[in-house]
């Protein structure tokens, strides 16, 4: 079986590891430090807070932009669930915004017609690691007073009109989980645009403790607003460390194998490839094309010994979103009654990928 995803963990990551393991110090420390620094390349900002998850991230970011009770949020229900639960823990309002189902990213212009004087943010999610609207979606923010939240757990490596993802919203919010681009076993990353929500969050993130202030082993003199343990260790940290000497060449690898699909799978009939613009680089943390029969898609290639999925189904069809489903959404009505992603990691040969190509015109 050729798998969807799989865990890339270099061996060269034992040294380094075994040291922290045995230095006598293994939480939040001198190699957090370093991990974030050596990040700032990749997200085009030095406003870096690593976090025990991308959920944790996500979290922060609302926490930031303010969202409390009754606030609203416009969001897409095309993603993980991770991405909208933790409005619902901040007791906000979901609003769903539908999306472009050429790209499965959410539509800046249905966005805009949801906002209403409750709207503190939008978040939009970075589908399969191609970037959003993100000029469009800002623009639309900056005119409404509004925050913009990146779910970038998809695009680590991502650019948009050459820059970073990292760099351009007011949050973006990247996952280190196992099966990511850059695993640190399971981590994540918020991005601050705004050097006042990177200090505020920077508390926040360590029960709202100032360790950089703190007297004797830690002893606080004030706490000025309460925080979360939602901070990374130095054993994650260390493993991220040494992912980054690899993860240009993981990038590599999916972009190679989706430039293979991309002029392989050209003008198949009952197959499309999303639709993506020149002026972004997607991450291709997964490679999803639009398939008229999708179940009989996914049985063909199961038994061609290729593993596919849709991966994440539209969060507003479950119980605990049902207060919130009253939108209409043919956007996303489309995209994920077709929606279905192939193998495209470091790990598909070209052996394999041409096994899986064959295996998809075999199917239609």
């Amino acid at each position: 079986m050729i798998p969807l995803f799989k865990v890339n963990m270099p061996a060269d990551v034992m040294e380094p590891l075994k040291e922290v393991l045995f230095s006598g110090y293994i939480g939040q420390g001198r190699k957090v430090e370093e991990f974030e620094e050596a990040l700032t390349p990749w997200v085009g900002t030095r406003n870096n807070l690593t976090l025990n998850s991308c959920t944790s991230a996500l979290h922060l970011a609302l926490r930031l932009a303010d969202v409390g009770a009754g606030d609203e949020v416009i969001t897409t229900p095309m993603t993980c669930m991770a991405t909208n639960e933790p409005i619902l823990e901040r007791g906000g309002k979901i609003v769903w915004a539908d999306i472009d189902p050429s790209t499965g990213t959410i539509d800046p212009a249905d966005v805009e017609k949801k906002i209403t004087p409750r709207t503190k943010a939008i978040i939009c999610v970075h589908w399969a690691g191609y970037p959003c609207d993100l000029r469009e979606l800002n623009d639309i923010a900056s005119v409404h007073g509004i925050k913009v939240i990146e779910d970038a757990a998809h695009a680590f490596g991502a650019l948009y009109h050459g820059s970073a993802i990292g760099s351009y919203s007011d949050f973006v919010c990247f996952s280190f989980q196992a099966i990511k681009h850059l695993t640190t076993v399971d981590g994540g990353l918020l991005c601050c645009r705004s050097r006042k929500d990177y200090e505020r969050g920077k508390l926040l993130r360590w029960y709202g403790i100032n360790r950089e202030q703190s007297k004797g082993f830690r002893c606080e003199e004030d706490i000025l607003e309460h925080g979360y343990k939602f901070h990374m260790n130095d054993v994650s940290a260390t493993i991220g460390l040494v992912q980054l000497q690899h993860v240009q060449d993981i990038l590599d690898s999916h972009r190679s194998n989706a430039a293979f699909y991309d002029a392989e799978l050209e003008g198949l009939a009952g197959l499309r490839k999303l639709d993506y613009q020149d002026d972004r680089v997607p991450s291709y943390w997964m490679y999803s094309l639009l398939v008229e029969d999708k179940s009989t898609f996914q049985l063909a290639m199961d038994k061609a010994g290729i593993q596919v999925s849709p991966v994440h189904v539209r969060n507003d069809i479950h119980s605990v979103m049902q207060p919130f489903s009253i939108s209409e959404l043919p956007g996303v009505d489309e995209f994920s009654k077709r929606q279905v992603s192939i193998p495209v990691g470091w790990w598909v040969t070209e052996e394999d990928r041409a096994r899986v190509v064959n295996a998809a015109k075999d199917s239609l």
